[in-house]
């Protein structure tokens, strides 16, 4: 029987049996169809290119939203982890999300990633973006994805975890393939490499697997993707607008504290300037907290571990 479609505005149409998202999109209107990047059918999100057979309420997900952002970026991190492993073939990768403004993937590698790597890495993605790779959504049997990935640890810890935020539910693992690439992912992701129009790698930092210091050291590569190459401009301007505003680079500036590396990382020394800005708001702030009733007690600094 041919799913009814119901559309945001409580409106429903019939389609023809496997009508996909772009398709919904496309019937609707030309600006959608080029602006979408995924749907969500009956609340899960979907590939756009994806069949829906049953009746189902549909939204089409576009890519100046967040939720469309999420799907660039997502897209964006899996083709920067595929650029890395063409570039380095023997790293390991392991994860890699879509964050607040942009993406990450973290890696095993010899040795930390350089500037220029990132130059390089950035390059090799944009060549990977001419050619308009389909990502291809599929599934594996618990046994076949860990042959599949049977030189990545990383890889294999997450199908043995069963963890479905990476793709593996009950006894299947979801996949999604460009061209030789293939990782774990539930998605959904854009229809086509191309579809990725402007992206820029930040920097790259060390980061604990798993976030536990007794796990490997990886390095993480941060990047950011938006719809469109003013969308990324603004964001980079936001981005110098806050730098401007640091206080660790005001309070060199103004000479109001300092973080000597013999302290520690992250322990001020106010210098006496600084030492009046911060005298002038504990006083403000005692005295609002003695005019609404609030009592006085001091605590220790320190105290034991556990």
């Amino acid at each position: 029987m041919p799913p009814i479609i119901t559309l945001p505005d409580g409106s429903s149409r019939e389609y023809g049996a496997g009508v996909t998202g772009s398709d919904i999109a496309a019937d609707i209107g030309p600006r959608l169809a080029k602006a979408a990047v995924a749907v969500t059918v009956d609340g899960e999100p979907y590939d756009i290119g994806r069949p829906i057979n049953e009746n189902a309420s549909v939204s089409i997900v576009t890519e100046n939203t967040d939720a469309g952002r999420h799907v660039i970026r997502h897209s964006a991190a899996h083709v920067m982890a595929q650029a890395v492993l063409d570039l380095f073939p023997n790293a390991k990768f392991a994860i890699g999300p879509a964050i607040k403004d942009g993406f990450y993937y973290d890696f095993q590698v010899e040795e930390p990633f350089t500037p220029d790597d990132l130059d390089r890495i950035e390059a090799r993605m944009a060549e990977i973006v001419a050619l308009d790779q389909t990502f291809d959504r599929g599934e594996l049997s618990i046994d076949e994805a860990l042959e599949a990935f049977a030189d990545q640890p990383f890889k294999q810890e997450i199908i043995t975890g069963v963890e479905s935020g990476e793709g593996v539910e009950g006894d299947s693992v979801s996949t999604y393939r460009n061209d030789r690439f293939l990782d774990l992912c539930r998605g959904p992701h854009l229809p086509r490499t191309g579809r990725l129009k402007s992206f820029k790698l930040m920097r790259a930092a060390g980061a604990y697997w798993r976030g536990d210091e007794k796990r490997p050291q990886l390095q993480r590569i941060y990047g950011t993707a938006w719809e469109s190459k003013k969308a990324l401009d603004n964001y980079l301007v936001r981005l110098e607008e806050a730098a401007k505003r640091d206080h660790r680079k005001l309070g060199a500036e103004l000479d109001l504290f300092s973080f000597p590396s013999e302290l520690g990382s992250g322990l001020a020394v106010w210098h006496p300037k600084g030492g009046i800005l911060r005298r002038t708001v504990e006083d403000y702030s005692r005295r609002t907290h003695a005019a609404f009733g609030y009592e006085y007690v001091v605590t220790p600094h320190l105290a034991k571990a556990g």
